[in-house]
């Protein structure tokens, strides 16, 4: 029984650790002791800088956390290293106490972490410290080293979060990433990416990536602009210059091709140039422009032929409909075609609708057309229109002093002149208008409503004597006097 016990004490005061006991020995020196073979100990593993490890200070509460910080803050001090030195001389002289500096951070701070220590004092330090270390939370590693895609790096770059682009290397995810910068619309990441991809490819690569993406052209020529790179900056807009206008020479070659097909596939291939949006929906209307035209002539010519149609056999066709512009192209559908239904190629609603012709030119357009025609019924209509109530009134987008203009050129007759002078609000430009066309009635109905006897008297030697103007102004005159009385 003994000798067990014997066993038992000897192995308890051999071992490393001590085993609990009652005895008063946990004074403040063999704390210390105890600390410091505890942390000495720990130098291998520290070494080896494990994510893993929890940092302790010397008081054994973990670095970082909220008790620690607050114990730190406290027990700053402006004392010199000496100082210091001299106050732990009791405990050991093997290691020395580290040095604290006046922290200007405040508590919250420090509790997200956001600052830092001086290591100026340990640059005389003969015997190797190990400092405590503030570390980010685990949750954070995962801006640095998780795998994201290019549009998850942009949108974490959009919210301001620190991403790092060196994993992309393939030249096929940058572009996606430069693509799903665009596609972001936010100007400060696609500098960012362009400023990567500007370090990270070869110029000739990267000027002919950007040639068929303009938003990114336009961002790296304003950032070169701004960071004065004027080598680079003239090289790439003599690039952009080059490939402009080597487009625009292979576009201007269907001039020179007198077969309408060919022509035809070869403004399809033009499609696919690298122009901008804007020209390159220019492009698309051409070709759609000379399909539609191929289709309408084709079909005309057929009509004409055979004799088949009124309006070909009274208006003979002076000139072929290809490659004509697409106003000329509205004047001969409204002129031959005005009655068609809308899902017809040639109809000239339907030209407007494709096209997207505005109001104003279709109303022109329309009106230079039938008037031509002398087709009043169907002017009539094209200003005519129904209000929710269900009255009609007359509504031109262009203006009725330039109605009555474009039918005073196609001979219109005086009554259907003066049906739209009379619509002309302005009162001046109305007199001038139907002084000029000869629109007596009008004339005279406006200097009646503004009860001008002067004018109304030298206007009676305009007219011819004994006609029927002449004997409207006269009433007129007669109940002015009447009424004076």
């Amino acid at each position: 029984m003994s000798r067990a016990r014997a066993d038992e004490e000897e192995y308890w005061h051999s071992s490393k650790f001590r085993a609990f006991t009652f005895d008063d020995e946990d004074d403040e020196l063999s704390q210390l002791k105890e600390s410091k073979r505890a942390v000495n100990s720990l130098r291998d593993i520290v070494d080896d800088d494990d994510d893993d490890l929890e940092r302790v200070s010397w008081s054994g509460e973990p670095v970082g956390s909220i008790s620690w910080s607050i114990k730190e803050t406290a027990s700053s001090s402006t004392s010199s290293l000496e100082g210091r030195d001299s106050s732990l001389q009791k405990g050991s002289s093997s290691y020395a106490a580290f040095p604290k500096q006046v922290s200007s951070y405040s508590l919250s701070s420090l509790f997200k972490g956001e600052f830092c220590l001086s290591f100026s004092a340990f640059s005389d330090m003969g015997v190797k410290n190990y400092a405590p270390e503030l570390r980010r939370p685990k949750a954070e590693y995962k801006d640095y080293s998780s795998d994201w895609s290019p549009k998850d790096t942009v949108r974490r770059m959009q919210r301001g979060k620190i991403c790092s682009l060196e994993r992309f290397r393939s030249l096929q995810d940058k572009l996606v990433l430069l693509d799903e910068a665009v596609a972001g619309h936010d100007g400060n990441v696609i500098t960012a990416v362009l400023i990567f991809l500007k370090r990270t490819l070869r110029r000739e690569i990267l000027f002919r990536e950007l040639e068929v993406r303009q938003v990114a052209l336009c961002h790296l020529i304003h950032f070169l602009k701004e960071t004065g790179e004027q080598k680079l900056l003239l090289d790439l807009l003599r690039l952009c210059f080059f490939s402009l206008s080597l487009q625009l020479s292979q576009y201007r070659e269907h001039l020179n091709i007198q077969d309408v097909e060919k022509r035809r596939e070869f403004l399809k291939g033009c499609i696919g140039l690298p122009f901008s949006a804007e020209d390159t929906s220019h492009i698309q209307d051409h070709y759609t422009l000379l399909e539609r035209q191929i289709i309408i002539e084709a079909n005309d010519r057929h009509l004409e032929t055979a004799g088949q149609s009124e309006i070909f056999r009274k208006y003979p066709r002076k000139a072929s409909i290809l490659n004509m512009p697409l106003v000329t192209t509205l004047f001969y559908s409204c002129f031959y075609h005005y009655t068609e239904a809308e899902g017809t190629f040639s109809s000239p609603t339907n030209l407007k609708k494709t096209f997207k012709i505005p109001d104003k030119q279709y109303v022109l357009t329309a009106l230079a057309a039938r008037a031509k025609l002398r087709a009043w019924d169907d002017v009539d209509a094209l200003f005519t229109t129904k209000n929710w109530l269900g009255y009609t009134k007359k509504k031109a987008p262009i203006g009725f002093h330039r109605v009555v203009e474009i039918l005073q050129r196609n001979n219109a007759p005086v009554q259907v002149l003066q049906e739209y002078v009379r619509l002309v609000e302005d009162v001046e430009t109305r007199l001038n208008l139907a002084t000029k066309y000869k629109c007596h009635d009008v004339v005279i109905e406006t200097y009646k409503d503004l009860k001008d006897r002067i004018q109304l008297t030298a206007y009676k030697c305009k007219v011819e004597r004994g006609s029927a103007e002449e004997e409207k102004i006269n009433s007129i005159l007669n109940n002015m006097v009447r009424n004076a009385y």
